[in-house]
């Protein structure tokens, strides 16, 4: 008889620790079985380890780049007038994206101060009551059309970059609010008390329980709310507020098809190049325990 075995009802060895000798093959060909089916957990995914493949890293830039360089392209050899010239020349692109691209930062900037907090907020007791009417106001930024909801703005607080922001905020702060909500409730109740009964307080059980279950919705949201603010800064133009809605609103009015080409272009690819970029993120701040194998 070898050590830490001890005899079995039936004369075979039985281990010390409980674990019968002969299981131990059958466990060995469940796994294998389950490596060749592809259902075995991945080593990243064992580990930990953030499983972003390279075509993840490369497609899309690799896309974007192609499609810019064969518009680019196509744009210089198209036939301009002088109107035409007017509305690109002199870094009059440039100025259009750069513009966008303040736009959709600060206003989203805005959007994650108000709506994360408020969505906290919303979730502890004493406010939970209010959460019905914080959604009915969240969702009027969104009933109203974008472009009457600007031109509101634009009356009330003039015309310039301002109103566009206030109003990519209001239009843009549902999905955040919503997710964040929604993402804090999902959890555990047990989670929760788990934690205050090992001495947390409700700061602690915030930050070190419920915010890190609830980031892959919070951050689906800002995803979301993200694209939704390149779209709409494109209405800026119409308020004064600038982006490269000047371009498309400039090839529309004077029916220069390669103006209104390439403000569209640029628009597009700004969106799904912020999307590529969130979609990095959303995967990079994913809590290590909730990584699962694909």
């Amino acid at each position: 008889m070898t050590p830490g075995t001890s005899p079995s009802r039936g004369g075979r060895p039985e281990r010390a620790d409980g674990l019968d000798g002969a299981t131990l093959p059958d466990d060995a060909a469940d796994a294998e079985r389950e490596l060749a089916a592809g259902t075995a957990p991945s080593g990243s995914a064992a580990a930990g380890g953030r499983r972003i493949s390279w075509q993840k890293w490369t497609f899309m830039p690799a896309f974007l780049t192609a499609a810019l360089l064969a518009t680019w392209l196509w744009f210089r050899g198209a036939q301009l007038d002088s109107i035409a010239h007017q509305a690109v020349d002199h870094g009059k692109v440039w100025l259009a994206l750069r513009q966008h691209v303040q736009l959709t930062a600060v206003s989203t900037f805005f959007v994650l101060v108000i709506a994360i907090p408020l969505g906290i907020a919303l979730t502890r007791p004493r406010l939970r009551r209010a959460t019905p009417f914080a959604m009915v106001v969240a969702n009027l930024g969104q009933a109203v059309p974008a472009l009457g909801l600007l031109v509101l703005l634009v009356i009330w607080l003039g015309i310039g970059a301002r109103s566009a922001i206030v109003g990519m905020v209001i239009y843009a702060v549902l999905p955040v609010l919503a997710n964040t909500i929604a993402g804090l409730r999902g959890i555990d109740p047990t989670l929760t008390e788990a934690a205050r009964g090992i001495g947390m307080s409700p700061l602690g059980v915030l930050g070190r329980v419920e915010l890190p279950l609830a980031v892959p919705l919070i951050l689906a949201g800002v995803r979301t709310a993200l694209v939704l603010n390149v779209g709409t800064a494109t209405l800026a133009t119409f308020g004064g507020g600038g982006g490269l809605g000047d371009l498309i609103s400039a090839g529309i009015i004077t029916q220069r098809m390669p103006v209104l080409i390439l403000g569209s272009v640029l628009t597009v690819a700004l969106a799904l190049l912020v999307e590529w970029l969130a979609s990095l993120v959303e995967l990079l701040l994913r809590p290590r325990g909730l990584e699962v194998a694909t």
